[in-house]
């Protein structure tokens, strides 16, 4: 008998799970709505409720895998029975992804069993300093701000406006161009295609997801744009930026504006992994994180 009853996530379903999200201080980007409700589709992730415990279950190259549960600390263990017995009725290896470090150190005091833990650098998250990124000020970000009086110089009528109705519009027809260059560019990557369509949900329940998002804009041209949330009591997360790649000086320009505009009451900035992309990751390092959050995979044992 499967124990726990998966459905799919719709964005009706916000209401419902965002006090669980907030339950605990997470510093895992991904333990949100929005994000796993952007990457919902390519990883075909489901939830449940039971026992005042969110589920969450996902599937990714045929492996089929848990999220960190959502609950109380004392329901941890009972969380982890029940989906040690899910995992058992569909006669599956029982594996978890995305663990706080944290839920790491309880789980080795599992009395159901053990489990073998791995972390992969190239799913840290990097936060970093909100003032940092707002006034890039001293030695070590002397070239941030020097690209960004670059990008004031070369481009005085560009502004930043808070996103709104008419801006996401905009902002649908731009990434639409700008995902069209890269899959000319890469036409076999399926992530393309991917991120897009996440995107594109996005900004089509921009509202439902009660957002922030700002765009570099200037002469009915979306420039640069970009949209978080907070993901706890000091932390904003940033799930998107994006900005044209010919425009240069576009991302330091939307990256320090968003921040001081929408979240400069905020301690820290995280701005997600680097998914292992040696640009991305060399682009995210530049900004000096303060801390990396670790995320942990585990499978038991037995």
């Amino acid at each position: 008998m499967i124990i726990i009853l998966f459905q799919e996530l719709k964005i009706e379903d916000k209401n419902i799970l965002d006090p669980y999200f907030r339950l605990n201080y997470h510093e895992n980007a991904h333990l949100n709505f929005t994000n796993l409700f952007m990457w919902r589709k390519p990883f075909n992730i489901m939830w449940c409720i039971e026992d005042n415990i969110l589920f969450f279950i996902a599937q990714y190259e045929n492996e089929t895998f848990a999220l960190e549960p959502l609950c109380t600390e004392e329901k941890l263990f009972v969380a982890m029975d029940k989906l040690r017995e899910h995992f058992k009725s569909l006669g599956l290896p029982f594996v978890l992804s995305g663990l706080e470090e944290n839920v790491v150190e309880q789980l080795k005091n599992y009395p159901g069993g053990t489990f073998e833990f791995e972390t992969n650098r190239d799913e840290y998250d990097y936060v970093y300093n909100a003032s940092d990124l707002i006034k890039l000020s001293g030695r070590k970000f002397h070239s941030k701000k020097n690209h960004l009086n670059s990008f004031r110089k070369n481009y005085p009528e560009a502004e930043y406006l808070p996103i709104n109705n008419d801006i996401i519009t905009l902002c649908k027809i731009t990434i639409n161009g700008w995902y069209k260059k890269r899959l000319a560019l890469m036409p076999d990557d399926p992530f393309i295609k991917a991120e897009r369509d996440a995107i594109i949900e996005v900004l089509n329940n921009f509202d439902e997801l009660k957002l922030k998002g700002g765009a570099i804009f200037m002469v009915n041209k979306v420039m640069a744009f970009t949209f978080g949330e907070a993901l706890n009591s000091d932390t904003a997360v940033i799930h998107v930026e994006k900005a044209d790649p010919d425009v240069n000086g576009a991302y330091t320009a939307i990256n320090q504006a968003f921040v001081e505009h929408e979240w400069a009451d905020m301690t820290y900035i995280n701005r997600e992994e680097d998914m292992g992309l040696e640009g991305l990751r060399k682009a995210k390092e530049s900004y000096r994180p303060v801390k990396m959050i670790k995320k942990f995979s585990a499978k038991f044992q037995g």
